[in-house]
Order: C-alpha cells, then sequence, then structure tokens
C-alpha cells in the first residue's frame, strides 16, 4: 500500500462498505481476517441476546457501555448536569453491562484533567445520584423491574504519568518509573512516586472502593490500562524497590489494592480493565503520519511488547497477569491496548485523527482485528475469565455483525462500547430490537470527542448529537480547529 498523508491517508472509509460483499471484499483486499455475520439476530434469538451469569450475578445481555474518562464535572470533582445526561443515556442504550460508565479519580492529584469526577466523602452521594439516574433512565425505557439484570459499577482510577489535575496547560506526571521515551514529553519534569506513596495510594483505592459500594455500584473496575499508573506499574522492571522489577514487585499494588477490597468490603465485586499488549510510543512525522519513537529492540518498558505483529509472544505479559487474577478470583476482564496519549492507532483507532494526534500508519481496520484476535486467544486460554472485547466503533455498520460472530464463536463473551454511545447510546436496543441502525447517528471517528477535552472542553459528539451541535463549545472547538489548517 503506498504510504498515506496526513490529508489523504488512503483507507477506505468504512461508510462506504454498503453490503456484506463489500466489506468482505475490502478485508481481503487489506489481507485481514475478521469475521462477521452477514445477517444480525434480534431478541432471544441473537447471540448478543443471550444472559451471562457468572457467580451468582446475571447480565441481561452482551452489550458493555465502557468507561470513558469525562471533562465535564466540577472542579471538586462533582458530576455536572452534562455528566448526569451522559450516564442517563447510558441507561437507555439496552446493555445491561455499565463497565465503570466513568473513570473515576482516587485522589485530586490522580486526576487527568481538572474537571475529571473524584470520589471521596464529599461527592459519594453525587455518585450515588449519577448511579440512580442511570438506573431510573433504563427502568423508565425498559421497564420497572428491567434492573434486575443491570450490572453497574465504577471505574476506579490515577492517572499517574497522565495526571493534569490542576492548569489544562501544565501537567503534574506522578511516575513509577523512568521512562526513556516518554519523560522527554515533560519539559517541566517528571515526579517518581516512592513505595511509600503507592502503599498509601492502595490505601486511598481500598477507601474509594468502600465509598462506592455505599453509593450503590455493585462493583468496581481496578483499571490497568491506556499508561496509566496501574498500567505503568505492570511494565516497572526498570524500577527498585517493592513495586519493581519481577512480576511479584510489579503486581503487588493490584494484589494489595484486591486483598484490601475484599478483606473492608467482602460483597463488592471486582474487575480488572487492561491493555493486554502494548508498543513502543508514537509520535507523527513531518507529514503528520505516525511514526516510532523507538526501536523495539532491547525496549523494556512495554507490558506486551507487540512486535511485527506476532500477537502470541506479545501476550505473554497479559497471560501471566490474568493468571495471577485468576488465582485472586477476580474473573471480569475488560480488554484494551496500547495507550490514547502514545499510540492512540493501537487504543482509539480513527480515520480523522484528533488535532494533537496523527494519521494511522495502518488501515484502522487491522487495529480492530489485531484487538478482536488478542481477546479470543485470551479467552480461549482462561475460559473461566468473562472477557468483555473493546476496539468495536471503528466497525461502524459493521459493529453488530462482528460483535454477534465474536460472542457466538466463544471470542468474546461481552462486546464493549465507547465513544460509539455518545453518539448512538441506543444502539444496543436498536440491534437486540430488530431495528434498522440510524446511519446517521452512527459514530465516524471524527475524534472531536478527543480534541474539544484536550483543549479544556466538555465531553460528548459535536458533529452527531444535536445537544452538543448547539453546545458554544462546538463553536469553539470550530474556531481552534480552523486556526490548525
Amino acid at each position: 500500500m503506498t504510504a498515506p498523508s496526513a490529508a489523504d491517508p488512503g483507507y477506505r472509509r468504512v461508510a462506504t462498505l454498503r453490503t456484506p460483499e463489500d466489506f468482505r471484499a475490502h478485508l481481503d483486499k487489506i489481507g485481514i481476517r475478521l469475521g462477521f455475520d452477514a445477517e444480525l439476530a434480534s431478541g432471544a434469538s441473537s447471540p448478543l441476546g443471550r444472559p451471562i451469569d457468572v457467580d451468582g450475578v446475571r447480565v441481561g445481555n452482551r452489550f458493555c457501555i465502557l468507561p470513558m474518562e469525562g471533562w465535564d464535572g466540577t472542579r471538586e470533582g462533582q458530576p455536572s448536569e452534562l455528566t448526569e445526561r451522559r450516564w442517563r443515556r447510558f441507561g437507555i442504550s439496552g446493555a445491561k453491562l455499565i463497565w465503570g460508565g466513568e473513570a473515576v479519580a482516587v485522589r485530586p492529584e490522580g486526576r487527568a484533567n481538572p474537571n475529571q469526577l473524584q470520589i471521596g466523602t464529599q461527592t459519594q452521594k453525587g455518585l450515588a445520584r449519577l448511579r440512580e439516574h442511570l438506573v431510573g433512565a433504563h427502568r423508565e425505557r425498559f421497564g420497572p423491574q428491567a434492573d434486575s439484570d443491570l450490572y453497574v459499577g465504577l471505574q476506579l482510577t490515577h492517572s499517574g504519568r497522565f495526571a493534569r489535575p490542576c492548569l489544562k496547560d501544565r501537567p503534574e506526571p506522578l511516575v513509577a518509573y523512568a521512562h526513556p521515551v516518554l519523560d522527554r514529553r515533560f519539559p517541566g519534569g517528571v515526579r517518581l512516586l516512592s513505595d511509600d506513596d503507592l502503599d498509601r495510594l492502595v490505601d486511598d483505592f481500598v477507601r474509594a472502593a468502600k465509598l462506592a459500594h455505599g453509593a450503590g455500584f455493585q462493583f468496581v473496575d481496578f483499571k490497568h490500562c491506556h499508561g496509566y499508573l496501574g498500567h505503568e506499574l505492570l511494565s516497572a522492571r526498570r524500577r527498585a524497590g517493592r513495586y519493581g522489577g519481577g512480576l511479584l514487585n510489579r503486581t503487588r499494588f493490584l494484589r494489595g489494592v484486591i486483598d484490601g477490597i475484599r478483606a473492608a468490603v467482602p460483597g463488592l465485586g471486582i474487575a480488572v480493565r487492561l491493555s493486554i499488549f502494548d508498543t513502543v510510543p508514537y509520535g507523527k512525522d513531518q507529514g503528520g503520519r505516525g511514526v516510532a519513537e523507538a526501536s523495539s529492540d532491547g525496549y523494556d518498558c512495554a507490558f506486551g511488547l507487540l512486535v511485527d505483529d506476532d500477537l502470541d509472544p506479545a501476550l505473554a505479559d497479559a497471560r501471566a497477569l490474568l493468571r495471577v487474577l485468576e488465582e485472586k478470583g477476580v474473573r471480569w476482564i475488560c480488554t484494551s491496548a496500547g495507550s490514547p496519549y502514545y499510540n492512540p492507532h493501537v487504543q482509539r483507532r480513527a480515520l480523522f485523527p484528533p488535532s494533537d494526534g496523527y494519521t494511522p500508519p495502518e488501515d484502522p481496520l487491522c487495529g480492530v482485528a489485531r484487538q478482536i484476535e488478542a481477546t479470543a486467544r485470551l479467552k480461549a486460554d482462561f475460559p473461566r475469565l468473562v472477557f468483555v472485547g473493546s476496539g468495536y466503533s471503528y466497525l461502524q455498520e459493521w459493529l453488530p455483525r462482528v460483535g454477534q460472530h465474536a460472542v457466538a464463536k466463544g471470542m468474546t463473551d461481552l462486546v464493549g462500547l465507547g465513544r460509539m454511545v455518545l453518539s448512538y447510546p441506543d444502539l444496543p436496543a436498536d440491534v437486540l430490537e430488530g431495528r434498522t441502525l440510524r446511519r446517521k447517528a452512527i459514530c465516524r471517528t471524527f475524534s472531536d470527542c478527543t480534541s474539544g477535552p484536550r483543549r479544556g472542553l466538555v465531553s460528548g459528539c459535536f458533529p452527531l448529537d444535536p445537544f452538543y451541535t448547539a453546545h458554544p463549545d462546538a463553536k469553539r472547538l470550530r474556531e481552534a480547529k480552523a486556526a490548525l489548517a
């Protein structure tokens, strides 16, 4: 394939693939294997509509809403009216598993932006109301008993290296170890967290879990993905002390939090969202295309380094961690990959990158297929674990057909939806009720939901959600993008 440029990446738009024959021909042309069903089933006959029962928990279908980092809370970490609107839309989606709904920081210094939600005694009631908005909307849409098989959790996080808690233009990175590439992105320097710092942070996560349970959440997700602190600790081979070096030390933080939650809140479910493979960091060349910033030779700062698209060795780290989680009795796993900060084409695939991003160095469908295959291999290796696959939004019209195929073939247990629900929250309901998809609501990966927040604007789908199209921040975003053109 001819190397793409920033202006014309040369990749065919998924929206132009209108028939199963078109989609299959394109997949064959670019040389990737991605299974899908030519026809969609609905209702009880659909693999996506079947309930799943795990350890006394029933989830009513195979759709999951993934947690996303919001930029519309208050400076005190409380939900705003915009946050509540988003959660009500999660409720009407029809998905029966809500995997956190939101990335919520356990400390003020751990927020990734000044308007990210935070959990504490002062915000517990607000988070409880947020859950009530979601459950109430679900009941209104699907019936008064509809929440009997709805499983709602809260994602707990510390942003670590990517913490930016105070001013939008001033990061305050708190790192697990000195990184030979990423440290250069912070001219103001980084602060290494000590072992004592991490000991105290374990206690903070446990306290946060108790508060989440008190707010009515049925489980917490202990975030270990996307370059945030939990994920970075998994690759802390260069770190000295009790939290670095071998796998036992690199999982000490995770094991400490799990043990602490089990002791303090035995009735609370525990889940882990995990980047199951990674790459070296990427930047952009003069033409705006993504290029690797380091050689994979000798690179030891990844958890699951992908080299030459060889998945099996890349998944060795994830397999080792999943063995630890299985021994700890953690069964709910959500798979992701890479980081939106240093290799977004691996994790948040988009034909139209955010304004601070780069043109993807591969057809984004290649990344979708890779992640689905990686999840399938782990599911085969760990059949007792419950897997939520992610990375589906780029599939657009083909998302339900690929998801249905993956669930039916046992490649994943549930299909996770992230930015797709910002533009089309009720896609799961439409699929399960046999309605034709609304093409004008389908996420086309325009990336405004990323470009806006990175300028301090609110979270939302500015191109396709009429509410946000009319929001004052939509104009500000257009002006900012025009200034870069």
